[in-house]
């Protein structure tokens, strides 16, 4: 699949909300990155096409990237948007009647240029001794190759001794000739750190070690010897029955749960990037190629993680607010909507010929769920993937919530913590007492197929007394994350919830306090609701409040008065039906100290 690159720029985004300026121009210094090849997968082509990096513009008041991964380019093509073309290629490769990968070196795609343009100059003076141990070869005895890729290769391997002794395992080799700029080689070294954290869950690729000479460098890890989700896809003729779907979307949401939880986001979600552990139709699935994701920075008091703003990821799986270039793990869900999209129909939600024409259609159009198969597919499986495909990332499911889903509750799951409600609770507890009042009365109304969730969630935190306190969110955060999450981020975080300290949560005040109102709006029921939670906040809540008081809860300034005056009854000063809706998404979380004294 084709992989979409570019480089952060400072331009206008056009007005008509088509695809942002830039498309067609190239930048001169654009970086390569190193891409992960399948540890156990088949064979990658090389293309003879070139296609142009996607740019667009940082939307207004976002910061430059926090990501490590700023710049990329790659010369790979997207795939065609029919399906018979991938499936008729898939099916020349299985006869062997498609073109082989060239033996030797992999031929360079691009080599960084320095302001004095001597490319050649700086890569001789790049270090790339990682510290990793140089006893590869009397550790593993290395077999033929099973995959090719941009940066190097995967051979299968057995083992000579320690613990996995006579195992055979998957060997990915990185040469360092390909390492031609500082971002390269600290890409090498953020996979492997990714890999040595996250390995040990059921669904992602085990790690074992990470070897060094001079030439190469070698990632050894669990051989996968089932093939890609994609040759599954291919050999059923691109469908899958709602079953067999299910039991595919419960194992690769389980691994993204769990390595979001951990504040990572992996950015090329798609069925290449999946393996079977065998040939048997009941075989494990795991989640493979970390090379292009990087763990979300940590934020301000008023945002746990930053937002990341570099485009990659391939172009039919991208997210719309990759494109815009403000994104975090929400674009993960996008891509595994898109993933749930082919198994029930066997076709691409999104098609395009060309680079552009597929971004446009990311962001513009809206999936078709009238054509055949879809006719005969259940409603409740189509909410399934619709809410996984909301252009609006905010109103998206998490993951862990996607497993609560009434249509893959039956799979048995398990239930698995959800970071999101970390960054609910935190903005609950430091909102003023109006808006805490209006989200009781919003919570009080919330349909109890959506409560089956909530409940999960505050069962996972193990309450006392009815209720939760600080350490109940410590000891969950403990126990379901990785040692590097808790060393690295757990402080911090923590931190931000030190108001639970003194105080308690009880179950009604938690479901006000880790409700989605974004996610609610997704709902056909949506205006029963918000008018049964009005009349309780017109009853238990509500007051008379000024324009300038709301824009104050807003954090809004005097500009903004005018709007605001709609929101405010002429006749007793209080919110109005329609106020109280927007108040719901105002920007009312601040810090104590930041907040006026009344």
């Amino acid at each position: 699949m084709g992989h979409c690159y570019s480089r952060n720029i400072s331009t206008v985004e056009d007005k008509d909300g088509d695809v942002p300026n830039g498309v067609a121009q190239l930048q001169n210094n654009h970086r390569t990155s190193v891409p992960s090849s399948p540890v156990a997968s088949g064979s990658t082509e090389a293309s003879p096409y070139t296609i142009s990096p996607f740019q667009s513009p940082l939307p207004a008041g976002v910061a430059p990237s926090p990501a490590r991964t700023p710049g990329r380019k790659f010369k790979w093509p997207f795939p065609p948007p029919s399906p018979a073309k991938p499936i008729l290629a898939a099916l020349r490769r299985r006869r062997g009647t498609a073109p082989q990968p060239r033996d030797g070196p992999i031929p360079e795609e691009s080599e960084e240029v320095d302001d004095q343009g001597r490319a050649g100059e700086t890569a001789e003076r790049l270090d790339k001794n990682f510290g990793f141990s140089k006893h590869f070869e009397g550790k593993y005895e290395l077999g033929k190759e099973v995959g090719r890729g941009h940066f190097g290769n995967t051979c299968w391997a057995k083992a000579k001794k320690g613990k996995i002794k006579g195992q055979t395992v998957a060997v990915k080799i990185i040469a360092k000739a390909k390492m031609t700029s500082a971002l390269s080689i600290e890409d090498v070294r953020r996979e492997v750190k990714l890999l040595k954290a996250l390995s040990g869950h059921r669904h992602m690729v085990k790690f074992y070690d990470v070897f060094e000479d001079a030439d190469n460098v070698f990632l050894v890890m669990e051989l996968c010897e089932g093939g890609e989700l994609l040759d599954r896809i291919l050999a059923r003729g691109g469908r899958f029955p709602e079953a067999d779907a299910k039991r595919i979307l419960v194992q690769i949401l389980s691994a993204t749960a769990f390595f979001h939880l951990q504040g990572v986001v992996h950015r090329d979600l798609k069925p290449e990037n999946f393996l079977f552990t065998s040939k048997n139709e009941d075989a494990v699935l795991k989640v493979i190629d970390f090379g292009l994701s990087d763990f979300s920075r940590f934020g301000s008091d008023l945002c746990l993680y930053q937002r990341l703003n570099d485009v990659v990821g391939s172009a039919y799986y991208v997210a719309p607010e990759v494109l815009h270039r403000s994104y975090g793990t929400e674009a993960d869900i996008w891509s595994i909507g898109v993933i749930s999209y082919i198994l029930l129909c066997g076709s691409r939600p999104f098609y395009g010929r060309t680079e552009s024409a597929i971004f446009r259609c990311v962001l513009r159009a809206n999936p078709n769920f009238e054509d055949m198969p879809w006719p005969s597919i259940s409603p409740i499986a189509k909410d399934f993937v619709r809410r996984l495909l909301n252009k609006d990332h905010r109103k998206r499911m998490t993951a862990a919530q996607a497993l609560a889903h009434p249509w893959l509750r039956g799979e048995n799951p398990g239930l698995l913590l959800d970071f999101s409600i970390y960054k609910l609770v935190k903005s609950y507890i430091r909102a003023s007492p109006f808006r805490r009042a209006a989200l009781k009365s919003l919570s009080k109304a919330i349909p109890e197929e959506e409560l089956v969730f909530l409940k999960a969630q505050f069962m996972l935190l193990e309450p006392e007394d009815g209720g939760l306190f600080l350490h109940n969110f410590t000891t969950a955060l403990t126990r379901y994350a990785t040692d590097a999450m808790i060393e690295s981020r757990l402080p911090d975080i923590l931190n931000l919830l030190q108001p639970l300290a003194h105080r308690k949560l009880d179950f009604e005040e938690f479901c006000a306090a880790a409700v989605s109102v974004y996610q609610l709006e997704t709902l056909e029921e949506w205006e029963q609701i918000a008018t049964t939670a009005f009349e309780d906040f017109e009853r238990e809540g509500s007051r008379a409040i000024s324009v300038q008081e709301l824009a104050e809860e807003m954090s809004l300034g005097p500009n903004a008065h005018p709007l605001l005056k709609d929101w405010i009854r002429s006749l007793d000063g209080k919110l109005s039906f329609l106020g109280y809706k927007k108040f719901l998404h105002g920007v009312t979380v601040r810090s104590s100290s930041s907040r006026p004294t009344r």
